[in-house]
């Protein structure tokens, strides 16, 4: 008797371990499905979206490749607008600012290699490189003294070109830009995992679920679509994770670079940065490296020139016509 049972027991138990290994099997079956349809829907889509971006801008030849610039505005000082880490479209993402600069000012707006339209390349994305680039680009279209200005990661960049080229560079005028001591950037990203969110269209729907971080801007709906598409083509391209994966090295040789005393440096800063209490002090610091430095706090996000376009410019403005002239 007691063998029945236990003969009764184990087909009950081998019954419900075929039942949790279909259930287990089939949950699987539908996660793979679901990620090829992803995956899929993903490559088709590119394709698709590849062919509605509509060029803007000029090409110039830098080291045998395609780099994007977009020239606006026709003014007897030039700005050189540089982007932040990172930012897909370069030239969209400032169209606010660039439309309030460009009625006195030449605004020309530079796309690095994996921005925008611009061509990607191999080589790797040390900060001299970049900088190197961003110069050449320069210097094909025949401009020779400038206001470099430019976002976030531009604060490292930017730091490193004025000591380069200073001669050339008239002021410095930082948007939330980095500060080259600042702590924090040895952290170790996760590339990987953003690239394989990317190829297999799991970023695309959490694009699609997620709140439009354009909804509320100025953008005219025909630059948001522009912004998105673009953003879809680029975004964790080789050339953007080569210049992540080499972030905590770029800061680390760049810690001890500092704006040379005779350069106009001008900050626009944001005020409520609440994942970093050191970010206005660290600014301050820097403007006190320039016998002509000025820190200006803004309280928004860290892209400024989405919501302070206006602010930014005519802030910008003043200050040109109060420094001392041009060494």
């Amino acid at each position: 008797m007691t063998g029945m049972v236990e003969i009764k027991t184990g087909n009950r138990i081998r019954k419900k371990q075929k039942l949790w290994l279909k259930i287990i099997g089939g949950l699987l079956g539908a996660l793979v499905l679901f990620m090829g349809i992803l995956f899929i829907v993903n490559v088709i889509s590119n394709g698709v979206e590849k062919k509605k971006i509509e060029p803007y801008g000029q090409y110039v030849n830098v080291d045998g490749k395609k780099m994007n610039v977009f020239i606006q505005g026709s003014g007897e000082q030039t700005i050189v607008l540089l982007p932040g880490q990172g930012t897909p479209s370069p030239v969209l993402d400032f169209k606010l600012l660039i439309d309030e600069l460009s009625p006195e000012y030449k605004v020309v707006a530079i796309e690095p290699f994996g921005y925008g339209l611009s061509d990607e390349t191999e080589k790797v994305r040390t900060t001299e490189n970049i900088v190197s680039e961003v110069h050449e680009a320069v210097q094909q279209l025949g401009i020779d003294r400038y206001v470099l200005m430019g976002h976030s990661i531009t604060g490292l960049y930017g730091v490193s070109y004025v000591n380069s080229y200073p001669d050339e560079v008239l002021a410095f005028v930082g948007i939330d830009s980095s500060v080259p001591n600042q702590t924090g950037m040895d952290v170790k990203l996760p590339l990987k995992s953003m690239q394989f969110l990317q190829k297999s269209g799991l970023m695309r729907l959490l694009q699609k679920v997620s709140e439009d971080p354009y909804e509320s801007l100025a953008f005219d709906e025909y630059t948001k679509e522009q912004m998105r598409l673009i953003s879809n083509q680029v975004a964790t391209n080789p050339t953007m994770m080569n210049e992540l994966r080499h972030l905590g090295t770029n800061f680390k040789n760049g810690e001890q670079l500092t704006y040379p005393n005779d350069l106009p440096v001008l900050l626009f800063v944001q005020s409520n940065n609440e994942n970093n209490e050191q970010w206005v002090p660290l600014h301050e610091a820097q403007v006190k490296q320039s016998a002509q430095g000025k820190m200006i706090p803004m309280e928004g996000s860290h892209y400024l020139h989405h919501t302070k376009f206006k602010e930014i410019a005519g802030a910008f403005k003043a200050y040109m016509k109060q420094i001392q002239p041009f060494k």
